[in-house]
């Protein structure tokens, strides 16, 4: 049987499935918690506590170069979490729809006809 939650989820993921689909939605939606991930790359980057960091930085030739490289990862690995993120969450609910939905079908297939 399934519960009047489950129906509401249905109904929602019908309306919303193709509007979270979206490349731009997906990096809006999963956007703070890639910054929050590159964040805290870059702290550690820049706090000192492992040395071998600070002899990286000292042997390398340009130092601006070396800050321009680490900013395209940041934004890189900011667009790559944002969006695998989203599109995991995204999987999720289909798949729980798509389980729902064959449920459904399964429960009116098997109630006897009148």
């Amino acid at each position: 049987m399934i519960s009047k939650e489950e129906q509401e989820f249905i109904k929602y993921w019908e309306q919303n499935r193709n509007k979270q689909k979206r490349f731009f939605k997906q990096i809006a939606i999963g956007l703070p918690f890639g910054v929050m991930f590159a964040m805290a790359m870059f702290l550690n980057f820049t706090s000192g506590w492992d040395k071998r960091v600070q002899e990286i930085t000292k042997t390398y030739p340009s130092f601006k170069s070396l800050i321009l490289v680490l900013l395209i990862a940041l934004v890189a690995i900011v667009v790559f979490i944002s969006v695998f993120s989203v599109k995991v969450k995204w999987e999720k609910h289909e798949q729980r729809y798509r389980e729902l939905l064959g449920r459904s079908r399964d429960q009116q297939q098997s109630k006897p006809q009148p």
